[in-house]
């Protein structure tokens, strides 16, 4: 393992539970802004920092210094630790480094404490001989979107404490930071590492390079087998007790045990409301409500967590407001986002299906009024124009914004506004008000009707306004004015929801259409790639990722909800098991051996989808596989 492009391209990312976490690339050098060995939360799971960029290594055998680590500056790569790499190894939120020369072999894991932004470093010599080790920690002290550069102010002052324990300030005043090492001495040393440059952040148009300073090393000698173990925390944390253990009890394939450890890393705890929420994506996004109703389908209900799913669902209840849960929490103190026509819907399948998985009639009693007042609040009008025609149709739209999934927008551009009624949107309002009727008949025991609101008129004019004559449903309309119809994944929810509006031989035809004009190995384009406004590849500057962010490129969640349209149509038969099991193979290879390890990214490409790209572990890239494969009616081959 000695080629840096590779390894550089590949990364590794550890978490704490409540938004920190541990990241970094495969050859030592951090890549991206991103990038840290303790990157703490200190509003979980907002306000994160980057406190310890990375750690420097110096290994002494036999008389010869050996560099472990690495950083890319302009021209070069000094030091050239990776040429010394041997293996790498993922289980249970712990990566594992095993380096060897001639003669030594040191073993380096890196793990965090849940519930703390705590990281831990242990380094093992598995060799038969003793070697001496110098470990540099090299410090900054920055909002994780941002970059450090050298500054008088920023001192780094290091307070000795009782039992080889540092406390450190960046600066006086400062939220101080620690260091524990289990044996060895610290050593002062005073300098700054300068015009470290980070090739992902060059690559996306942003300020790409950055200053990091030391303030000492760890000097210790290991004999055979002995390790020294290294800690860098804030001290302090939240509690929470440990998320219960599935209840799962099938035997399930390695790739899906290994996608339910990996689903853990968007598990966090949110201060505000100390309840569970998920993270978005590593490792810019925070908790969203589209992403967290979608994601915890797969992540928490179907794998059979019903504490941590009804925990998520109660955090985002608290803050529905006029009759919409909110799209961002903020980092900050800035208002909540309510700028979604989708997340509140998503609300609906999220507790249907929990209520399907878990049968907890007692919880989704005490939901019913806040169903009953969002679907009022949609048949009236609610923020951003949204509300019900009268042909019983969902509509939103406001200039300026960007309400549906398909939200990229960049300098106040709005790329896919898709003002009017979106197709997905209103195959969400179909099934919210069935799944209205449904769960008012398991508590009541019948249904409860809300005047204005029909699901038979919904139905009749989903078919009429939608279905076209080219064997497909048209992406946006409003009736008796205009009609979208740009080949777009967003009905593949005509077959992948829980309630179809669409006789068979209309899915059968959705289903041929998104198969020759969308689907890949990795996921679904986003738009046709005959049509005009196709982007093949997502690359450059903001504007334009951003105006290509939905115009092709390949989303890999889309690829659960196809194979649910597709298990659906075939009734989850056992050939069809079979053809998803097998057309899942370019996932299972990205999740093992691309990107970021164990992970599934963001997107891909459009055209030739290959290497992951934007975050590189998205939670419902994950998840939808996990829904897919921990369904009940699914089944694998013994």
């Amino acid at each position: 393992m000695q080629d840096f492009k590779t390894l550089s391209n590949t990364e590794f990312l550890v978490t704490n539970g409540i938004g920190g976490y541990a990241s970094s690339s495969l050859s030592g050098a951090n890549t991206r802004r991103y990038h840290g060995l303790l990157v703490a939360s200190f509003n979980p799971p907002t306000e994160r920092m980057v406190l310890v960029s990375k750690l420097e290594e110096t290994l002494v055998f036999d008389g010869q210094a050996v560099q472990l680590s690495a950083n890319q500056y302009a021209g070069a790569v000094y030091p050239q630790g990776f040429m010394n790499l041997r293996a790498t190894a993922y289980q249970k939120n712990t990566f594992t480094f095993t380096y060897s020369g001639n003669g030594w072999v040191l073993e380096k894991q890196i793990a965090m404490i849940q519930g703390q932004n705590k990281t831990v470093v242990t380094y093992t010599n598995t060799g038969g001989h003793e070697l001496s080790l110098t470990i540099r920690p090299l410090l900054v002290f920055r909002d994780y979107h941002s970059l450090f550069r050298q500054n008088a102010y920023y001192d780094f002052y290091v307070e000795r404490q009782e039992g080889n324990e540092l406390k450190i300030y960046a600066h006086y005043g400062a939220r101080p930071f620690f260091v524990q090492h289990s044996k060895g001495e610290w050593k002062d040393e005073d300098f700054w590492v300068n015009h470290i440059q980070y090739e992902r952040e060059k690559e996306r148009g942003f300020d790409f390079t950055e200053d990091i300073r030391s303030r000492g090393c760890i000097e210790v000698v290991l004999g055979s087998n002995e390790n020294c173990t290294l800690a860098f925390f804030t001290g302090d944390g939240i509690s929470s007790k440990a998320a219960p253990e599935s209840v799962l009890q099938k035997e399930l394939p390695r790739f899906v045990e290994d996608l339910l450890d990996s689903s853990r890393q968007f598990v966090v705890q949110r201060q505000s409301t100390h309840g569970c929420t998920l993270i978005a994506g590593y490792h810019w996004f925070t908790d969203w409500g589209r992403d967290t109703m979608i994601a915890m389908r797969g992540i928490s209900i179907a794998a059979g967590r019903q504490e941590e799913a009804r925990s998520i669902l109660q955090t985002f209840l608290k803050y529905v407001d006029k009759g919409m849960l909110p799209n961002r929490f903020p980092d900050g103190d800035e208002p909540l986002e309510y700028n979604t026509v989708d997340a509140t819907l998503w609300l609906f399948v999220a507790l249907y299906e929990y209520h399907q998985t878990f049968g907890d009639t007692e919880f989704i009693g005490a939901t019913l009024p806040v169903l009953e007042d969002i679907l009022e609040w949609h048949i009236k009008g609610t923020r951003y124009n949204i509300h019900q025609t009268g042909e019983g149709l969902l509509y939103g739209g406001q200039q300026g914004q960007q309400l549906t999934w398909m939200d990229a927008r960049v300098n106040g551009y709005v790329v896919t506004p898709r003002s009017g009624c979106p197709v997905e949107i209103n195959l969400l309002w179909y099934n919210a008000i069935c799944i209205y009727d449904s769960l008012t008949e398991a508590v009541a025991g019948n249904s409860q009707a809300i005047p204005g609101l029909d699901a038979e008129t919904t139905k009749g004019s989903i078919t009429r306004y939608f279905v076209n004559d080219k064997g497909y449903l048209n992406d946006v309309v409003i009736p008796g004015h205009l009609v979208d119809d740009a080949i777009r994944p967003n009905q593949v929810y005509a077959l992948s929801l829980p309630f179809s509006p669409l006789d068979t031989a209309a899915k059968e035809a959705i289903l041929a259409c998104i198969e020759t004009n969308l689907y890949t190995g990795l996921g679904l384009r986003t738009l046709d790639t005959k049509n005009a406004d196709f982007k093949p590849v997502y690359e450059g500057d903001a504007w334009q990722r951003d105006t290509a962010y939905h115009q092709g490129t390949v989303w890999p969640f889309l690829w659960g909800e196809w194979a649910l349209a597709y298990l659906n149509l075939h009734e989850f038969s056992p050939w069809a098991c079979k053809t998803i099991w097998d057309r899942s193979a370019q996932l299972r290879e990205h999740f093992y051996n691309e990107g970021c390890l164990h992970a599934i990214s963001e997107i891909f490409d459009g055209l030739e989808p290959a290497a992951g790209k934007g975050c590189v572990q998205q939670a419902w890239s994950v998840a939808m596989l996990l829904r897919v494969f921990l369904d009940k009616r699914f089944h694998f081959e013994q």
